[in-house]
């Protein structure tokens, strides 16, 4: 415990490796999503002019699948978001967008939050926790089926749903994985979201021992 200590007041944001994130809008525009001086950057992603390689293997395949987390949470990816035949299946009534320059595509017929998130480890993904909670007790409460999303569906959106379900559900960081894990088993928040969802439930037992 005592080395477990100091490697956490010794970790510095500093030492993450940086990061960035490809987003491909409604509108069919590539953008990059990146951290630099305590700042959001994004920057429009150009396409080379002709003939070369575009430097990484493109995956034109949609993602529909969408994880049943509980009745009445489900997780998925932009695609299964933008896609009204999918969300009309799961009988989706609000969606929770975490995505950075995603737009939402039905808003017409669809309770939305948008929340942009980065999806880097340097990201206080905690801060973000209270009111992406608050929106989908909003939905629960009103017998609602919440989708909640990010852009690929893996790291932002599951991260917020595992912490949501360790608050709501009172259980452990291990469980509330392995749960999100068997409904959408994609999903892979990246190191410094894991990291920080471990620290949470570190905070929540603190707080069990101090209200013995």
């Amino acid at each position: 415990m005592h080395s477990l200590n100091q490697e956490i007041k010794a970790f510095s944001r500093n030492n993450l490796r940086k990061q960035c994130t490809r987003v491909t809008t409604l509108t069919g525009k590539k953008i990059i999503e990146t951290w630099k001086d305590a700042r959001i950057h994004v920057v429009e992603e150009v396409e080379p002019s002709s003939g070369g390689s575009c430097g990484y293997v493109q995956d034109l395949s949609l993602d529909l699948h969408v994880g049943v987390i509980k009745p009445w949470l489900l997780l998925g990816s932009q695609d299964a978001a933008h896609d009204l035949d999918t969300l009309k299946k799961y009988k989706v009534t609000h969606i929770l967008n975490v995505a950075y320059g995603v737009e939402n595509a039905f808003l017409s017929d669809f309770i939305y939050k948008s929340i942009s998130i980065l999806d880097l480890p340097e990201t206080n993904i905690l801060s973000y926790f209270p009111e992406c909670f608050e929106f989908i007790e909003q939905a629960k409460m009103k017998d609602g089926v919440v989708l909640v999303h990010c852009n690929a569906g893996v790291s932002r959106a599951a991260a917020v749903v595992v912490g949501f379900l360790m608050n709501s559900e009172e259980i452990s960081f291990t469980s509330a994985f392995s749960l999100v894990k068997n409904a959408r088993p994609s999903i892979c928040p990246n190191a410094g979201f894991m990291e920080q969802l471990r620290t949470y439930q570190e905070g929540k037992e603190s707080n069990k021992c101090d209200n013995i």
